[in-house]
C-alpha cells in the first residue's frame, strides 16, 4: 500500500525549484487500498445522506491514516460543509456537543460518529472565535472550506480526506509523504499551533508512540520551551488526555517521550521532582507498571486509572511520607498525610475523580498492611476489594528493585490455598467507548 502512495507522491510532486501546486494531491481509487468494506456502515450512511442533501462530506483524520497504514480503525470521523444545525436537522439521533469546538454526535445504537463542520483560519474569527493573550484558543467555531479545514488540522497525517464521490483520497498538507516517511509533522508554525492549544504537544507524543513515528525536528523544537503552557489547560481536560496517553497500549513509550521532551513535569510535577532528586526505584516502578499495562491491553485485559495513578504518583507519595516522618509524625499518620498531600498536589495540574483517587490511596495504604498482617488478619485481607491491586502493586515494587520484608512470596503462597479473583471493580473502570474484559493472571500486572 505504501509503495502505491510513494509512486503517486513522486508523480505529483513539483519538479525541483517549482512552487508547490495549490491543488491537493489526489489518490484515485486504484492508487489506494481503502475499501468501503473497511468503513463503518453508519459512517458511510452519513456521507451519502449529507451528499444527497447537497453538502460536501468526507471521512477525515485518524481513520484514513490508519487504513492507509493497514490498520483497523474503531472510530470514524466526518467533516462537512454543513453547519452543526444543518447536520442536526438531517439525523434523528444527533446532538451538538462542546462549546470550544462544536461537534455533532450522531448515534447509531452504541456507535457514535463525530461530524464536524469545515473550520477556517482564526485570523477572521470575529465573534465565533476567542483567544487568550498568549494565543490559546478558547473557542474555535469559525467555519470555512475543505482546504481551510485541512490547514486547521493538527498534523499532516491526520489531514487526509476520503470521499465516496469516486472514492478518492485528498491530501492538502503533504500527509501522504509523511505517512510514507513515518514522520509526524505539525501543520503551520509549531509555536503558534502549540500556543493555540498546548494539548497538541501531548497529541504529538501519543501519535509518535502509537504509530512508531519520529517527530519532525521543527515540530519537536518548541516543546520544551512551551511545556509550561500546559498549565493553562483545565485539569479536567488533562485527566482525559492522561488516560489517552497511558491507556492506549503504548504507555511505556509515551512515558519515555514525555520525559525526553520535558512534558512529564507539567503533568506530574511532584513525581517529576522526586525522580529528579534521584528516586531510581520510583522511575523503574513507573516503567514496570506501564509495560505491564501495555501487555494487559495487548492481551485484551482490563485496566483501570486507579492503578495507573497509584503508580504514577507513588514517587511523590513516598517523598511526602519521608518528609512527614522527618517532621516527627508517627508512621501511620505520616502515611495518611502523604496520601492526602500527594493527591492534593496532583489535582492542581491533572484532576483525578474520587472514584480513582480513593482506590489509589487504598492501594498505597494496603502496602503497609500486606507487610505486617499475619494469621487470620492476613486471610481476612484476601477479601479486601483492593487486595489484588495492592498485591500486584507490591510485585511491581519488588520488580523495580525494592526489598520488602514479608513481601509477595508470602501472599503468592497464601493465595494458593485461598484463591482470590482478579481485581475488577467496575466503579474504578474508565468510561471509554471500548470495553475490555479481564482474565486470570499470576504475574505482576498493572490494572
Amino acid at each position: 500500500m505504501l509503495k502505491k502512495i510513494q509512486r503517486a507522491v513522486r508523480a505529483m510532486l513539483p519538479a525541483s525549484g517549482e512552487e508547490a501546486l495549490p491543488e491537493p494531491l489526489i489518490l484515485s481509487r486504484d492508487e489506494h487500498s481503502i475499501s468501503r468494506r473497511q468503513i463503518s456502515k453508519h459512517a458511510l450512511t452519513i456521507l451519502y445522506d449529507l451528499n444527497k442533501a447537497g453538502h460536501e462530506a468526507y471521512l477525515v483524520g485518524g481513520c484514513i491514516r490508519d487504513l492507509l497504514l493497514g490498520g483497523h480503525p474503531k472510530d470514524f470521523d466526518v467533516a462537512t460543509d454543513a453547519t452543526p444545525e444543518q447536520v442536526l436537522a438531517l439525523f434523528r439521533r444527533a446532538r451538538i456537543v462542546g462549546r470550544r469546538f462544536r461537534i455533532v454526535h450522531v448515534r447509531f445504537g452504541r456507535e457514535i460518529i463525530e461530524v464536524t463542520t469545515f473550520r477556517a483560519s482564526h485570523d477572521d474569527a470575529g465573534s465565533d472565535g476567542r483567544q487568550t493573550d498568549e494565543g490559546m484558543l478558547l473557542r474555535d467555531n469559525v467555519f470555512g472550506s475543505l482546504r481551510e479545514d485541512a490547514l486547521r488540522r493538527d498534523f499532516t497525517v491526520n489531514a487526509l480526506y476520503y470521499t465516496v464521490d469516486e472514492f478518492r483520497v485528498l491530501d492538502y498538507t503533504g500527509g501522504l509523504q509523511d505517512l510514507q516517511a513515518r514522520t509526524l509533522r505539525i501543520i503551520g508554525d509549531p509555536e503558534q499551533r502549540y500556543r493555540e492549544d498546548p494539548v497538541r504537544m501531548l497529541r504529538a507524543i501519543r501519535f509518535a508512540a502509537k504509530l512508531d513515528f519520529s517527530i519532525e525536528a521543527k515540530t519537536a523544537a518548541p516543546m520544551q520551551a512551551l511545556s509550561e503552557q500546559l498549565g493553562q489547560v483545565a485539569p479536567a481536560r488533562l485527566f482525559d488526555e492522561v488516560l489517552k496517553l497511558f491507556l492506549g497500549g503504548h504507555g511505556a513509550r509515551v512515558f519515555e517521550l514525555l520525559q525526553q521532551y520535558q512534558l512529564f513535569a507539567p503533568l506530574f510535577p511532584a513525581t517529576a521532582g522526586a525522580l529528579a532528586a534521584g528516586d531510581e526505584r520510583g522511575q523503574r516502578l513507573i516503567e514496570c507498571a506501564l509495560a505491564n499495562t501495555d501487555q494487559r491491553i495487548a492481551n485484551d485485559k482490563s485496566v483501570t486509572p486507579a492503578f495507573l495513578y497509584a503508580s504514577l504518583i507513588w514517587p511523590a507519595y513516598t517523598a511526602a511520607q519521608a518528609i512527614a516522618e522527618r517532621d516527627g509524625l508517627p508512621a501511620w499518620q505520616a502515611r495518611q498525610r502523604a496520601g492526602q498531600i500527594a493527591i492534593e498536589q496532583q489535582q492542581q495540574s491533572v484532576s483525578i475523580p474520587k472514584r480513582f483517587s480513593i482506590p489509589a490511596r487504598e492501594i498505597w495504604n494496603l502496602q503497609h498492611n500486606l507487610q505486617v498482617a499475619k494469621g487470620k488478619r492476613a486471610e481476612s485481607l484476601l477479601g479486601h476489594p483492593r487486595f489484588r491491586a495492592a498485591y500486584d502493586f507490591m510485585l511491581m515494587r519488588e520488580q523495580a528493585g525494592e526489598t520488602i520484608e514479608r513481601g509477595s512470596d508470602f501472599w503468592t503462597e497464601l493465595q494458593k490455598h485461598h484463591p482470590v479473583p482478579e481485581y475488577r471493580d467496575t466503579k474504578d473502570a474508565p468510561r471509554p467507548r471500548r470495553r475490555r474484559r479481564g482474565g486470570a493472571r499470576r504475574k505482576p500486572e498493572a490494572q
